[in-house]
């Protein structure tokens, strides 16, 4: 016959199982919830009317190369033109940095930014290639953002086919 020390002491370790399990599953959910706050931040900011605006005239901006961006441009650092290469540029990076460290996955950033990625690098390499000669890690995080994103893309075609 079972006495009553031993079903207390089954009972309690059901009761401390129990607890465990629930506390990994609130865990769980926060990490989730965060995750989802991050995405809707993320959002917030790429679809606000400025950096809209700052996206536009990036976009917009007509170069051959950095030499030409000079020529065309007012390159100095208050200057509209600056402000929305540096907007869109530190955004980007921003992005590709909680990508690198886990923080958004790369569906999300998919579903959040899509094509828009690929576009915004080409038009600014240029000058992110000659801005790396006097700061080398210039855009490092956007460049890693855009060739993951270029990964994915390749991976749904082959799916695809």
């Amino acid at each position: 016959m079972v006495d009553i020390s031993t079903v207390s002491i089954a009972i309690a370790s059901t009761g401390v199982l129990i607890a465990a399990i629930y506390y990994i599953l609130q865990i769980r959910h926060q990490t989730k919830l965060r995750q989802m706050d991050l995405i809707m931040r993320l959002y917030s900011t790429f679809t606000s009317k400025e950096h809209t605006e700052a996206r536009l005239t990036v976009i917009s901006l007509e170069y051959k190369d950095y030499n030409d961006f000079v020529k065309k441009y007012d390159v100095s650092a208050e200057k509209p033109v600056m402000t929305a290469l540096m907007m869109v540029g530190n955004y980007l990076n921003e992005v590709g940095m909680l990508l690198h460290r886990g923080f958004i996955d790369i569906e999300s950033v998919d579903d959040l930014l899509g094509y828009r990625v690929a576009n915004l690098w080409e038009k600014m390499k240029p000058l992110f290639e000659e801005w790396r000669k006097e700061v080398p890690q210039t855009a490092k995080w956007f460049e890693y953002l855009h060739n993951e994103m270029k990964k994915r893309e390749q991976k749904l075609q082959q799916s695809k086919v």
